[in-house]
């Protein structure tokens, strides 16, 4: 029986146009010669909010690679150094055959490049010997990234060996490869108040185009005014306006290059260790340069059409999809919503794997909460197999997928779900092309993963005051108690019960009723610190837990306070009162967090009744 093989891939950001034509060209290469691939994938460093990426980067804690047999490294889209070297290490411990795009750096890995410093150069010194440019400016890539560091000494030497000066802390723009780079640049440029140079030199398309649709938008002509280059020769780079000088790559051709170079290391066939692409440049109209482009009509009239299709039916099922997550009460209606929106991507296996305690993740003080693996567990509540839904209540996370695949030539991602950096698992979808062709897949995994967060709310907030419920507190007071016992510290459990709140009801209604608990509740709230924890265990019962020997004092002293300052503008027939006991003490083993409970219980209700006998 022939082998078949595994290949796990690493890719960040995989919906611009760089990755998706290697990915493409590695996809058609696998498909055909019976190859499994896994791509691990993120949309790290767009939403420029460091929380949220710790959430999109555990995806790549993800998977043992011991198990696979090789791994294709698109390393050179990640904009952080620290999750791009992470990933090389872990890949250099399991030993498997390795491709690396555009890096000659590790000895461990075969790598697939072009000649980035040759070729920039010669972009750059066409720009000065035919154009007379004299002043640049620079819009770089990540400054750990092999290509960016490649491009930017490229264009340094250029000008240098031209007898060109170059003023780094005015005219160098540090960016990371993204498209919103290049407005950030330009608009970081109008505000440093220094002239405009000859051209903006940028290493890549994706920054270039924004920085000319920039530029133009505040009256600069491009090239009349100011030249601007690119990288990559995407696409939108052949027909934008001006048409932009950029080099061209082959990058589906490098996709289909690297897995075929793994697969001959895979079957133990030897290879070079460096596979060099051509790459040339292409002088357009964004430096002066005229191009026809009329051969370029009927692709452009294609792929635009397409691309305006995809747009509209993305709106249209992102709406839809929002529309049903936001009314979902429970997983299995979250579930619902997702299958309508696979169903109309055409996905024919899609499994939702979520940590085992999702449920339990919202707000838990846990004391491993710096631990962003995945957890030994995870519960599987969606399966979409070509039409068939069911579900699987554990696999080990080690596995990866709930079910064992054993077909050859599958196309899978695997794309992380989080609430900010809090893991709450991840979905596969396997053998379809849309996370990397839609601009709507990162929006989509954003939906998905709120919705989750949403349902978890829904599990343990109180509906009516939005603390904790009996399920919540338990929970994450529990986390206190464990820690308090570990680190034999004290702590404090303090309850409140509401004062009269059956006369207001009888008298005034339970609207009023409710008026006094949320009331109540907010008081509570404002008493509490930030690592504090308060719940609603009953109907007018509150309990707060606390550590340090003082904590039972400084609350009970802030809830009056701020029960007093409420009362004072509390527009009701009625004030607001509450009786409030604790205990503090140093937990032991034998101790448990319910007992602690019913003595703060006892203690509130000596108070409740010292109150009865005085009035």
């Amino acid at each position: 029986m022939k082998k078949i093989f595994n290949v796990a891939a690493f890719v960040c950001g995989m919906d611009e146009e760089y990755p998706y034509q290697i990915i493409r060209g590695i996809n058609d290469y696998a498909k055909e010669h019976a190859i499994n691939v896994s791509y691990f994938a993120s949309f790290g460093g767009i939403v420029e909010n460091s929380s949220f990426d710790d959430g999109e980067y555990s995806i790549y804690k993800l998977p043992n690679l011991a198990k696979f047999d090789g791994a294709i490294l698109m390393t050179n889209t990640f904009s952080n150094p620290i999750v791009r070297n992470n990933i090389i290490d872990r890949v250099k411990a399991a030993g498997i055959p390795s491709v690396i795009f555009e890096c000659k750096d590790y000895e461990e890995f075969y790598d697939v490049s072009i000649d980035n410093y040759a070729v920039m150069k010669k972009l750059v010194e066409h720009l000065i010997k035919e154009h007379g440019a004299k002043v640049f400016n620079f819009i770089s890539g990540p400054e750990e990234n092999p290509e960016a560091k490649a491009r930017y000494k490229a264009f340094r030497d250029a000008l240098s060996e031209n007898g060109l000066e170059f003023d780094e802390d005015k005219r160098l723009y540090k960016g990371f490869f993204r498209s919103y780079d290049g407005i950030h640049a330009i608009e970081d440029f109008f505000s440093s108040g220094v002239s405009l140079p000859d051209a903006f030199v940028c290493a890549n398309d994706s920054m270039a185009l924004t920085a000319m649709n920039k530029l133009q938008s505040n009256g600069i002509k491009v090239p009349d005014d100011v030249i601007v280059t690119g990288f990559d020769n995407i696409f939108n780079a052949r027909q934008s306006f001006p048409v932009l000088t950029t080099i061209k790559r082959p990058l589906y051709a490098s996709g289909v290059k690297a897995c075929k170079v793994l697969y001959s290391l895979m079957k133990g066939e030897e290879q070079p260790r460096s596979t060099l692409m051509d790459a040339e440049p292409v002088y357009a109209e964004s430096c002066g340069c005229h191009i026809n482009n009329d051969d370029n009509d009927l692709e452009f009239r294609r792929e635009t059409s397409l691309k305006i299709e995809r747009t509209y039916t993305g709106i249209h099922m992102l709406n839809k999809l929002i529309a049903a997550l936001a009314v979902s009460k429970n997983i299995e209606e979250c579930a619902d919503a997702i299958i309508e929106l696979i169903e109309a991507i055409e996905c024919r296996e899609f499994m939702l794997c979520l940590v085992s305690d999702w449920e339990k993740t919202y707000n838990a003080i846990s004391i491993d909460e710096k631990d962003d693996n995945y957890p030994e567990a995870m519960t599987v509540p969606l399966i979409w197999d070509h039409g068939e839904r069911r579900s699987v209540k554990s696999f080990p996370s080690k596995q990866l997928r709930p079910e064992i695949q054993m077909s050859s030539g599958n196309i899978s991602y695997y794309i992380p779900l989080h609430f900010g950096p809090r893991i709450l698992g991840y979905y596969i979808m396997s053998n379809t092309d849309f996370p990397i062709y839609s601009n709507h897949c990162h929006t989509i995994t954003m939906c998905i993963g709120n919705a989750i967060e949403s349902i978890s709310k829904l599990n343990v907030l109180d509906s009516l005051c939005g603390i904790y419920n009996r399920n919540g507190f338990n929970i994450n007071a529990g986390y206190i108690f464990e820690e308090c016992i570990k680190e034999k510290a004290p702590i404090s459990v303090i309850f409140i019960d509401v004062d009269g709140l059956k006369v207001i009801n009888d008298t005034y209604g339970h609207k009023e009723g409710d008026t006094t608990i949320i009331a109540i509740s907010r008081i509570i709230e404002m008493a509490c610190g930030q690592i504090d924890v308060c719940g609603r265990i009953g109907g007018d019962e509150f309990v707060v837990v606390g550590r340090g020997d003082e904590f039972a004092e400084i609350f009970e002293k802030r809830f009056y306070t701020e029960l007093k300052k409420k009362n004072e503008n509390f527009d009701r027939p009625y004030e607001l009162d509450a009786s409030v006991g604790y205990i503090t003490t140093i937990p032991e083993e034998s101790d448990s967090l319910i007992e602690l409970i019913q003595q703060a219980d006892a203690e509130m209700y000596k108070v409740k009744k010292t109150k009865k006998n005085h009035r």
